[in-house]
């Protein structure tokens, strides 16, 4: 990219990857927002998929002046073509929730997406499922102040976002939230991908758990717990007891499926969905963290763990950082993950991570019985790149994956 620090944290495809029918997406543009800068990128990825282009590029000036938006972050496209980008904050890095629009042609930027001047106090993720007329959206922080690293005493004075929002899709108006605490950080949101399906997951990163939604028969929604990852006691790190930090969440392509990103803790769990709508986890595996055996921070007691895990080497390669952002093949048997979360925390918690570069893993499933395992013969290594080393995050298939794709 020509700038720098623009944060390129999520990236999502143009227009045509909200399926309709038996259309297949167009996957020939690929639109990366600044989290920090509020810049947008439209690279054409169609042409040369092996030599990318830079198409447009849309500056932060024109997006605070039409939207009074800032620190963009997550992208979807919707049915009607147009493309969909969730927002954290106002110009000023104040916390702000809320959506902008662009033009699934012309990728011009058409102004805000939602229809009131009500609006969440903080935004990050979102989802929608049209055939229920909703988008779900969950809160974030106010990266102002959570920009700078993370701080236990912020969790009390209302930096870290606590409510999942309700939408209605066809309005663009906000129906129902849900505050979920104020140890909690709601950040990704999924459906299951039947389209029929009204529910779905949200995970929070800060309280270790993950709350089903599901219509109910008066036509509203309700939220329920269903996982909850117990914190760890602890000695030398900044807090006595270490949360799990609920980084990502996937579900397969066949909602049998549910995978939980654990970054401060350093383990990916897999949970099979059954129809008690009680997940059951059948698959766990460790691939860093901070709990690593001789790392910087001791366990003291832990309901789950009688050991320490061992540090991962891969190909010749210490693997640093704590799982991250996933994404899973088609048909569920690769389960790919990053290990960096946002420049500013990776320097806080993962030091040597951001020395060395961080790299893409390959998690192998087992989809009849459930279970993980490290394919010790795949790594990308961003350590290596010309300009690195470099910290990875979000990850898309060309081909199709399980977070791209929202079925009409």
């Amino acid at each position: 990219m020509p700038n720098l620090k623009d944060e390129l944290h999520s990236l999502g495809w143009s227009a045509g990857c909200a399926c309709v029918g038996n259309v297949t997406p167009k996957r020939n543009k690929l639109i990366l927002p600044g989290l920090i800068s509020s810049r947008i990128y439209v690279v054409d990825v169609g042409s040369q998929c092996r030599a990318p282009r830079l198409c447009k590029m849309i500056e932060p000036v024109e997006v605070f002046w039409k939207c009074n938006k800032g620190y963009l972050a997550v992208v979807h496209s919707l049915p009607n073509g147009d493309i969909l980008i969730s927002n954290m904050g106002d110009p000023a890095g104040n916390g702000k929730g809320g959506f902008i629009v662009l033009d699934g042609e012309t990728f011009e930027l058409k102004g805000n997406w939602e229809n009131t001047c009500e609006v969440p106090p903080t935004g990050y993720d979102f989802w929608y499922q049209p055939r229920h007329n909703v988008l779900v959206s969950s809160a974030g922080a106010v990266l102002k102040y959570a920009g700078r690293g993370f701080n236990p005493n912020d969790m009390k004075k209302g930096i870290y976002g606590r409510r999942l929002n309700f939408w209605n899709l066809s309005c663009r108006t906000l129906t129902q939230c849900f505050d979920l605490g104020e140890d909690s950080l709601p950040l990704n949101v999924r459906f299951l991908h039947n389209p029929d399906a009204a529910e779905g997951y949200v995970s929070c990163a800060l309280s270790g758990v993950t709350y089903r939604f599901c219509k109910c028969e008066r036509g509203c929604w309700e939220v329920e717990e269903v996982i909850r990852i117990p914190s760890i006691n602890v000695r030398d790190w900044i807090m006595p007891r270490m949360p799990a930090f609920t980084a990502d969440i996937i579900i397969s392509m066949d909602d049998r499926f549910l995978y939980l990103s654990n970054w401060w803790h350093g383990d990916i769990r897999q949970y099979e969905l059954s129809r008690s709508c009680k997940p059951r986890l059948v698959g766990q595996v460790f691939v860093g963290g901070l709990l690593t055996r001789c790392g910087p921070v001791t366990v003291c007691r832990d309901e789950e763990m009688k050991c320490q895990p061992e540090p991962l080497v891969v190909k010749c390669k210490r693997v640093y950082g704590g799982p991250c952002k996933m994404q899973l093949s088609l048909d569920g048997k690769r389960l790919y993950v990053t290990n960096s979360f946002y420049s500013t925390w990776d320097k806080q918690f993962y030091p040597c991570m951001v020395r060395e570069g961080s790299v893409m893993l390959q998690i192998d499933v087992d989809t009849e019985k459930g279970g993980l395992t490290v394919n010790k013969n795949f790594l990308v290594d961003f350590g290596k790149e010309p300009c690195g080393p470099c910290l990875a995050h979000n990850i898309r298939f060309s081909c199709g994956d399980s977070t791209s794709d929202i079925p009409a």
